[in-house]
Parts: structure tokens; C-alpha cells; sequence
């Protein structure tokens, strides 16, 4: 093949490990566009009490609407996970941006239950890798020293969303209708989408020519014990956050005596709370270890899980603060564990491997929310009962993953990628970018 031919771009080398100005450039554009990828997957929770009385649907039926996304996800990441490693991270981050931007344009469009089930699961196919995608950036970019910080810093777009995004979204949907978050969202996403293709650089350092030449397999990932440590310990704490979290909303208005009106002020609130302490938490992963502040964070989030399923009728002060207090330590807890995660992959595998560990994450989470709605009864204007059921499955969970963290073992850190480096796999790089080429044409 004759490498002359290929486009200049392909010439570009990865950014070396250690350049703070590219770092700055790759985190904020990563912050961006998962700030959409957040408000997409979360808007659908609050606006639970009117999608159930707009569509005439029960609480099982909602729940079917969360578990589409992320089965999608998971089953999206699984099949995608022998490929992403042969590819530039960047492309394949553009590529699964605008397939997310179609799906959540279909959200928009839906005019029923059953269309607006599909448009959730194409959105979740690519929702989904976009966030594993984006962790294995951040994990190839940022060395071993500054990966809880910059992991932490990744997150605090869930927070942003969360004070911006989501109370944003209620309004829109509570005044218009709630198709109309979605639709603005599709349009709002497409600068992003510009940004991204403009500011962030190829990111070719993880390629290898021994693993380009093959279409890789996921029975690697699945194969390596230390691996599979790793996705049950994520699997327990999403299937535990999401039995309960994508009922909040509809609890607290049904039976905590809060209204729908007053439901963005508890994410403002929640959200500015972990926006200040996400950053902190990180560094603090960083200084004291991962391992520490998960041991520390766990317990703390599976406390704040019963009270919030045993709320009596407090109103919207006390409901706030408990939903701050878990939103704040299930971030934690998840930077802890994503930093602790992405140390226990080689960096040429660790595209593959986060797809896949994406892919663990949703379809737990979406077998949470599933066995959630099974377990909690609600209908439109009745008060919600069995919550604390779901609870008490949610912390059986959460805490089990406190046994699993002690099975993970870290790789020894491994020597920050040079410029030389960085220009040798991108020269490498060029006969897989051009072959991708080929069949697209």
C-alpha cells in the first residue's frame, strides 16, 4: 500500500503522555460531549411522572424504557469490543457521536411507547460506547499520576448535567411536552460534534501491529481473571445504583411531598454538590490511593440508598440534601473504582477492554432498573409502595463489590509514551486507517 496516498491527517502523530496543553484540549472536549451524553440517558428519570401519564404506561413499562438503553448499550459494546482497538480512538469517538445524535433525535420524534422503545435503543447502541470510549482516551492520554484527576474531572460532567442539563430538560418537557428536551438536545449536540472533530487529536499510541493485523476477540478480555474481577465489581455497583435511582423522581413526588415543579431544584442542588466535590474526590484518589477511597466511599453510598428508600413526607429540603449526599458518593465511588479499573488493563487491549466493561455496566444497570420495576408498584396519581424492597437489593449489591476490589491487581506502571513513540504507531497506524477507507468506499 502506498502510503503517500493516504490523507494528511493520517500523518498526524498521538499526543504524548505528559503534554498538559493537549490534555487540557482532549479533557474538556471529552467533558463536552459526554455533558450530552449524560443529560440524553438521564432526562428520561425525571420525566418519568409525565411520560407514565402521557403515554398511560405502569411502572414496569418505564422501567423497560431505562433497561432499553443500557441492554442496548451492553450488547452494542459486547460486539464492538474486538474492534475499537484497531482504530484511531478519535474517529471511532466522532463516528458513535453521530450515531448518538441520530438516536436521540428519534427520541425527539417518537409519537408513542413502542417508537420511542426503539429510538432509546438505538440512542443506548451508541450512548453506550461513547462512554467507554471516552474513559480508554482518558486512560491512554493521562499517565498513572493524574488518572484519578482527570477521571474525576470526566465525571463532573454527570454533575454539570445535573445543575444545567437536567432541571433545563424538566422545564422544556413540563412547559412543551416531553419530546422536546430530546429534539433540542439532537440540535445542541451538533456544535459539540463540530468541537470535537476540530479540537481533539488522532490518539493512535495504543495501536500495535501484532493486534491490527487481527480482528482481536473478546474471549481475551473474558479469559483474563483480573479482567473478569473487574467487570463483576462494576456490574454490582451499577445494578445496585439502578435499582433505585430511576425512581427517585416518581417516589418523591408520589410520597415524600415533593412536586414535579420543585424536581429541578434537586438536581441544581445535587449536581452543584458533586460538580465542587467530584474534583476533590479525585484528588484525593489520587493522594491517598484508589483502593482507600473506595473502602471509604462504598459504604457511605449504600447508607444514603436506605435512607432515600425509607423517606417519609419531608419536602423538598430534606429530600435535596439526601439526594446530594448519594449522588456525591456514588461519583466518588466511581472514580475510585473507574481509576482502579483502567490500571488493570494493558494499554494496547484497554479499548476493547472498556467497551466491554461499558457493556458490563449497562446491562447491569439495566437488569437493576428491570428487577427494580418488577419490585416497586406504581401507577400514575397513586402512591408508590415496595421502594425500600429495591433498596435492600441495592445495598446487598454494593456492599458485595467491597469483597470483589480486593481481587483486583494493578499492572506495573508502565513508561509514559514518547514523541518517537507516538510518530512510529501513527506511521503504523496508516495501513488500517487506509484499509478502513477502502471499505467504506
Amino acid at each position: 500500500m502506498n502510503l503517500s496516498t493516504q490523507p494528511e491527517i493520517l500523518s498526524e502523530p498521538s499526543p504524548p503522555v505528559g503534554d498538559r496543553r493537549l490534555e487540557t484540549i482532549i479533557l474538556v472536549t471529552l467533558v463536552a460531549v459526554q455533558f450530552t451524553s449524560i443529560i440524553d440517558f438521564m432526562i428520561v428519570m425525571p420525566l418519568g411522572p409525565q411520560l407514565m401519564a402521557s403515554l398511560g404506561i405502569d411502572g414496569e413499562r418505564f422501567g423497560w424504557i431505562i433497561s432499553s438503553y443500557t441492554f442496548a448499550a451492553g450488547l452494542a459494546g459486547l460486539l464492538a469490543a474486538p474492534f475499537l482497538d484497531r482504530f484511531d480512538r478519535k474517529y471511532a469517538f466522532l463516528v458513535l457521536y453521530v450515531g448518538f445524535i441520530a438516536g436521540t433525535l428519534a427520541c425527539g420524534l417518537a409519537p408513542g411507547f413502542w417508537l420511542l422503545l426503539a429510538a432509546r435503543t438505538l440512542a443506548g447502541a451508541f450512548g453506550g460506547l461513547l462512554g467507554g470510549q471516552a474513559m480508554a482516551i482518558v486512560a491512554d492520554v493521562f499517565p498513572e499520576n493524574r488518572r484519578g484527576q482527570a477521571t474525576g474531572a470526566l465525571m463532573s460532567a454527570f454533575a454539570v448535567a445535573s445543575v444545567a442539563g437536567v432541571p433545563l430538560g424538566i422545564a422544556i418537557g413540563n412547559r412543551y411536552g416531553w419530546q422536546v428536551p430530546f429534539l433540542v438536545l439532537a440540535v445542541l449536540s451538533l456544535p459539540l460534534l463540530g468541537l470535537a472533530t476540530w479540537a481533539m487529536p488522532p490518539i493512535r499510541g495504543h495501536l500495535q501491529p501484532d493486534r491490527r493485523r487481527s480482528l482481536g476477540n473478546i474471549a481475551e478480555n473474558l479469559s483474563n481473571p483480573n479482567h473478569l474481577w473487574a467487570f463483576l465489581l462494576v456490574s454490582l455497583l451499577m445494578f445496585g445504583a439502578f435499582m433505585v435511582i430511576p425512581f427517585i423522581s416518581t417516589f418523591y413526588v408520589a410520597n415524600v411531598g415533593v412536586t414535579e415543579g420543585q424536581l429541578p431544584i434537586i438536581f441544581i442542588v445535587g449536581g452543584m454538590v458533586t460538580l465542587v466535590g467530584s474534583p476533590v474526590i479525585g484528588r484525593l484518589v489520587d493522594r491517598f490511593g484508589k483502593l482507600t477511597m473506595f473502602r471509604v466511599l462504598l459504604p457511605v453510598s449504600a447508607l444514603m440508598v436506605l435512607v432515600i428508600t425509607h423517606l417519609p413526607p419531608v419536602g423538598i429540603i430534606w429530600a435535596s440534601l439526601a439526594t446530594s449526599l448519594l449522588m456525591l458518593t456514588n461519583t466518588g465511588r466511581m472514580v475510585a473504582a473507574m481509576a482502579l479499573i483502567t490500571g488493570c488493563v494493558e494499554p494496547s487491549r484497554r479499548g476493547g477492554f472498556m467497551s466491554a466493561n461499558s457493556s458490563f455496566q449497562h446491562i447491569a444497570g439495566g437488569l437493576g432498573t428491570a428487577l427494580g420495576g418488577v419490585l416497586v408498584l406504581v401507577q400514575p396519581g397513586q402512591p408508590f409502595l415496595h421502594y425500600e424492597r429495591a433498596g435492600y437489593v441495592a445495598v446487598a449489591a454494593t456492599l458485595a463489590s467491597l469483597l470483589v476490589v480486593g481481587k483486583l491487581r494493578l499492572l506495573p506502571v508502565q513508561t509514559p509514551v514518547t514523541v518517537e513513540q507516538s510518530l512510529a504507531a501513527a506511521a503504523e497506524a496508516q495501513m488500517d486507517a487506509g484499509e478502513a477507507l477502502t471499505l467504506v468506499e
